[in-house]
């Protein structure tokens, strides 16, 4: 595996020798663990690395993180610790450990293991693969459970008959793995999953974490691909028991992928998009307003998260009859469209496919957004009026004039100021 590390960035494989220096001085065994071995052997750029110490992983990650000079949040329940660094790399450490799940779908119980007990609990045998970075033995590969022939042939396998069961988020995990690197899930996982879908365990799961798995898969390239295979083997109605994924949805799904590729070709000078919330509003186009408040709850999304997915629920059909025509005033164009976020604009985009309501979100985008007022508070105040909620009332109203061709100037907008507050 030394080659595999050799050709890793620069910065990166710092980062590795120096956690093998500090690891050497206490005598740990130090390995790199999970996806990024994955997708290491798989020639996948992954740089957030993801290390296990037999020993005490935090105050590893504590000598280390003093070393980088980084924040360190520390999971002492689960002997677990993330390395933040300013660069936006992070670093994951945990103590070699086993689990043991008290009930099916619940929080694991966790206590110190070796390095092999601590694969053994892992999700899929492409993903129980370690590489040393012991000063002895450094880049050695270690791979108990056949991960690197399961890579090759390009197999989802599971490590043990229980394991949907003990962790009902794999499910969704396994079918994201399948269609991200076009592996197929082997025979018999495939029918440990159909009986833990039968048994519904994706609905007894804390909420929370199936909420993480479908983030996780939403923010997939191509997240479609997922969907449908979840639609094919599981369902949705652990996200809600009304939620049926129609072509109707494949269809809106698919013009919403279109739209974010738009954006992203043409307006990537802009702030990223919330991808996944995009898709998942789509996913659930066909739910009424109060079951969309009810998988908010459910899943505890975020309040900004929540308001995005309702504003586009509620949006009045008189929006789309009046941007559908072909004259509108800018001004209209820009006041429908400024209060909305750009991931419910993108949906409207993908959903309403008037060539003229197509025109005026592309206005907006290009012309509108962007328009300022050259005039401020102090050249108001300069004037003479005195602050308070009239300055937005004028700011709102020039904005308007200038929308609409009306002023151009920073001369001419104060010359339309000075006329609404008949200032001689």
């Amino acid at each position: 595996m030394k080659e595999y590390l050799n050709k890793l960035p620069k910065e990166i494989l710092d980062l590795i020798y120096a956690a093998c220096d500090i690891a050497n001085r206490d005598s740990l065994p130090i390995y790199l663990v999970g996806g990024f071995v994955r997708d290491l052997i798989l020639g996948v750029k992954n740089f957030d690395l993801d290390m296990v110490v037999e020993g005490d992983g935090i105050n590893f990650a504590e000598k280390f993180a003093k070393c980088l000079k980084a924040k360190l949040i520390r999971h002492r329940r689960f002997g677990t610790a993330t390395i933040i660094l300013s660069n936006h790399l992070k670093i994951d450490i945990a103590s070699a450990r086993k689990e043991f799940y008290p009930k099916p779908a619940h929080l694991p119980v966790v206590e110190n293991a070796s390095l092999k007990d601590d694969h053994f609990r892992r999700d899929f045998t492409i993903n129980a693969m370690a590489i040393s970075i012991g000063q002895e033995n450094f880049g050695e590969l270690i791979d108990f459970f056949g991960g690197e022939d399961d890579l090759k042939k390009k197999k989802i396998q599971i490590l043990h008959s229980l394991s949907f069961l003990d962790d009902p988020t794999r499910i969704l995990r396994a079918i994201r793995f399948e269609q991200r690197y076009d592996f197929k899930i082997e025979p018999n996982t495939l029918r440990y999953l159909r009986q833990a879908v039968k048994l519904r365990m994706l609905e007894i799961v804390e909420p929370q974490r199936v909420r993480d798995e479908l983030i996780l898969m939403l923010k997939e390239d191509r997240p479609i691909k997922e969907i449908k295979r979840i639609k094919h083997l599981v369902g949705f109605k652990f996200i809600n028991k009304r939620l049926s994924v129609t072509k109707k949805i494949l269809s809106l799904l698919a013009l919403i992928e279109k739209e974010i590729n738009w954006y992203r070709n043409t307006k990537s000078f802009r702030r990223p998009l919330d991808t996944w919330l995009i898709y998942f509003i789509g996913l659930t186009d066909s739910l009424s307003v109060n079951d969309l408040k009810s998988i908010c709850r459910k899943f505890g999304l975020k309040k900004g998260e929540e308001k995005r997915i309702i504003t586009y629920k509620k949006i009045k059909p008189k929006l789309f009859r009046e941007l559908g025509k072909e004259k509108i005033k800018p001004s209209k164009i820009f006041s429908s469209f400024e209060s909305l976020s750009y991931e419910v604009i993108l949906l409207l985009k993908a959903k309403y496919k008037n060539r003229h309501f197509q025109q005026h979100i592309n206005d907006f985008f290009e012309i509108y957004n962007d328009m300022r007022l050259y005039i401020s508070g102090e050249d108001l105040h300069n004037l003479g009026i005195p602050p308070g909620p009239y300055y937005q009332k004028i700011f709102s109203m020039v904005l308007n004039a200038k929308l609409n061709g009306l002023v151009k100037t920073k001369e001419e907008e104060l010359a339309m100021i000075k006329k609404l507050a008949k200032i001689p």
